[in-house]
């Protein structure tokens, strides 16, 4: 391969693969969904699926964001320390949950529809889950958040009308609110679960 050839190649793959996407919302979600159905149609061990899908979440997801809409009004009550701890806790409990999750699927075929600007910040994504003789069709909505368009991020999804990050606030929530709002009782949860 020629140089000039290597450098095109090479720009292409950094402008797919790396962790700042220059694209419109809609091709970085497929893009991103096309790197996870590589992986799970892999012939590789469930561990090394679970862990090649951390690394797509972590570039992909803005975690940090999740976890704190997560929390809740929760969030003004924390120190710096504790903002810290749970920060951690909850990267590791949203990549456990998610890439095992997901590790389930084999070979899952998502195909972008469309796409909506509510603002300058978020963009609804739309997409299908294609239907298999194991599965019905599932429709997919992906909110990213585009303040920065060179790197947009998946801030929720939206199956069949139910968020997902909406469902993890609630239940975080139920935690707190049945242990008199002690934060400690969620770290604690989180980190069971992680270590499980």
């Amino acid at each position: 391969m020629k140089f000039r050839q290597f450098l095109l190649v090479l720009f292409f793959y950094s402008l797919i693969f790396s962790n700042s996407y220059s694209i419109e919302p809609d091709v970085f979600v497929q893009s991103t969904v096309n790197r996870a159905s590589n992986i799970l149609s892999k012939n590789i061990s469930k561990e090394d699926k679970i862990n090649e899908l951390k690394v797509i979440a972590k570039e992909t997801v803005d975690i940090a964001g999740v976890g704190f809409y997560s929390l809740g009004s929760a969030r003004k009550n924390l120190d710096d320390i504790q903002k810290i701890k749970y920060s951690k806790l909850f990267e590791s409990y949203f990549l456990k949950s998610f890439s095992s999750r997901l590790a389930e699927y084999t070979n899952p075929e998502i195909e972008v529809q469309g796409k909506k600007v509510l603002n300058e910040s978020y963009t609804i994504v739309n997409s299908l889950l294609i239907g298999t003789s194991d599965r019905p069709e599932v429709k997919i909505d992906w909110r990213i958040y585009t303040k920065n368009p060179d790197d947009p991020l998946i801030r929720d999804l939206i199956i069949e009308g139910l968020s997902l990050a909406r469902t993890q606030k609630e239940e975080f929530s139920s935690i707190l609110n049945s242990n008199d709002g002690d934060i400690n009782i969620l770290f604690k949860t989180l980190e069971e679960f992680s270590n499980n």
